[in-house]
């Protein structure tokens, strides 16, 4: 009788939930908990700097350099970079990194060279749509972002507002509010009875203070610019007729597929992957526009919403097997890095 395969144990770059912690990160969390054949370890500095494991999972690297002060973030940095010394030569821990972002961030050059140096030295990727560009002949594995109608089932929906139309998620320069709430001032000209929800956290307090000042004289604006608990969240959007993601760049957006799961059809730019997701989901559910988003673009999407009823198609992106995916993938990971 053959020995039964040793769990692989596989960490994540992702540390134990917290109540504003991504729910995508939750659920992986949850499905990587409950999958066979892998000991799923949360991360740690001590376990993940010297501790045994066969693959270590990276999400966003970024988010391991920055700490609430300069001296805070200068050490991350500095872990960052000996964590990365470590998966470098060893010839056993196989890096798999998710691409959820194309480009890389704004930061110092110092934390550039270490994100850079990080996905030269990464065996293995997971990408999350069929668009997502890698050089030919690496290794990946595909796995679809699951939609998020089982998170949000235990919150009640509220009635849909005519001439509503929201926005949500953490607030970044490159997720272009501010270029939403210019379109917006220009379509309440024409259509006074619209209003504008919008809700998230922005990175920097000049930030928020700027999309304040700016929605100051419009009317039927109201902006919450902080973090939204999942009640709120589900109530901004399901009050709503249409959300609105005026992204500057948008490759993999967990907000798109939040929208989505709460049946409510999204506002984006028109690109390949936003294309993709449209020919997925249902062409009606995912309007998209050309350059930036304006007052007129925003009248027509709203009009093209209004009438909307039924479900989005989700099918493809259900998470019971997302567990025994990213397992797989872990496994071939491994099994790249030991026999290279």
């Amino acid at each position: 009788m053959s020995e039964p395969t040793p769990a692989l144990r596989v960490m994540q770059s992702l540390g134990v939930p917290r109540p504003t912690t991504n729910p995508y990160n939750k659920m992986l969390d949850e499905a990587l908990g409950a999958t066979a054949g892998i000991e799923h370890l949360r991360f740690s500095w001590p376990a993940a700097l010297l501790g045994r494991y066969d693959a270590f999972h990276w999400h966003w690297p970024e988010v391991k350099l920055h700490g609430s002060t300069w001296w805070k973030s200068a050490v991350l940095t500095l872990l960052t970079f000996l964590l990365f010394l470590r998966h470098t030569f060893s010839r056993r821990i196989a890096v798999v990194r998710t691409v959820h972002n194309i480009a890389l961030p704004d930061d110092t050059p110092v934390r550039l060279w270490i994100l850079r140096r990080i996905d030269a030295h990464t065996d293995y990727r997971i990408v999350l749509n069929t668009t997502t560009p890698l050089p030919e002949g690496t290794p990946h594995s595909l796995i679809l972002h699951g939609h998020y109608r089982d998170w949000y089932a235990p919150y009640p929906h509220a009635d849909r507002v005519r001439g509503r139309l929201c926005t949500f998620g953490g607030i970044r320069r490159y997720k272009g509010m501010e270029t939403f709430i210019d379109a917006y001032a220009a379509a309440v000209a024409h259509e006074p009875m619209l209003t504008l929800r919008g809700g998230g956290r922005p990175t920097t307090p000049e930030l928020g203070q700027e999309l304040t000042a700016r929605a100051a004289h419009l009317p039927g604006v109201t902006l919450h610019l902080d973090f939204l608990s999942d009640a709120e969240l589900v109530e901004i959007v399901t009050s709503s007729e249409i959300t609105v993601l005026a992204y500057r760049f948008m490759h993999n957006s967990g907000s798109v597929l939040a929208a989505l799961s709460l049946d409510r059809p999204v506002l984006v730019p028109r690109n390949e992957a936003n294309d993709a997701l449209a020919a997925e989901v249902g062409e009606a559910w995912v309007i998209r526009y050309d350059g930036e988003l304006d007052g007129a673009q925003l009248l027509a999407a709203r009009t093209a919403a209004a009438d909307l009823t039924g479900r989005p198609d989700l099918s493809r992106r259900e998470w019971a097997d997302a567990g025994s995916a990213h397992a797989a993938a872990f496994r071939e990971a491994v099994r790249v890095k030991r026999s290279g």
